[in-house]
C-alpha cells in the first residue's frame, strides 16, 4: 500500500481528526494490504510465504471486526457496509 492509498483510507475511516488507530482505521488499511496482497498471488500462484503472510492478515483483521462487533454493533456494520465485506 503506496502513503498516498494509506493516507486516504485514514482520513475515510477515522473518527476524530488524530484517529490512527481506531478499529475502523485498521480494518481499512488491512483490507488494503489483503487486496494486494490477493492480486498479487493471482500471477505468481506458488508464492507460499506471501499466502501465509495474506492469511494472517485476514486472522487479524476477522478478530478486530469481532472486537468492534461486541463493543459498537452499530460502527461494525457501518465499517462492512462502507468496505463491501460479508456480502
Amino acid at each position: 500500500m503506496d502513503a498516498k492509498s494509506k493516507q486516504e483510507a485514514l482520513t475515510a475511516y477515522r473518527t476524530h481528526d488524530k484517529d490512527t488507530g481506531s478499529p475502523e482505521v485498521q480494518v481499512a488499511l488491512l483490507t488494503g494490504r489483503i487486496v494486494e496482497l490477493t492480486e498479487h498471488l493471482k500471477t505468481h500462484k506458488k508464492d507460499f510465504a506471501s499466502r501465509r503472510g495474506l492469511l494472517k492478515l485476514v486472522g487479524r483483521r476477522t478478530r478486530l471486526l469481532r472486537y468492534l462487533n461486541h463493543k459498537d454493533h452499530s460502527r461494525y456494520l457501518n465499517v462492512i457496509q462502507r468496505l463491501g465485506l460479508r456480502k
